[in-house]
C-alpha cells in the first residue's frame, strides 16, 4: 500500500518526537524552563498525531 500524506506526516512527527526524547534523556536541557519546553514540544507533537489520525479516519470514511 502506498504511503499517504498522513503516513508521511506521522513519520516526520515520530522523528521529531524521537529527537526531542533523546535530547531530554541525555539531560541536555540547561534548566527547568528548557525541560518544560521539550516536554511541551513532545506533548504538542503527540496531539498533532492524534489530530492527523482523526483526519485520516474522516478522509477514509468520505473516500468510499
Amino acid at each position: 500500500m502506498p504511503k499517504t500524506v498522513f503516513d508521511v506526516l506521522n513519520d516526520n512527527i515520530d522523528e521529531e518526537i524521537s529527537s526531542a526524547s533523546v535530547f531530554l534523556e541525555a539531560g541536555s536541557p540547561k534548566d527547568y524552563a528548557g525541560y518544560r519546553e521539550i516536554v511541551g514540544l513532545i506533548r504538542g507533537l503527540n496531539s498533532a498525531k492524534h489530530f492527523i489520525s482523526d483526519l485520516a479516519k474522516t478522509y477514509g470514511e468520505n473516500d468510499d
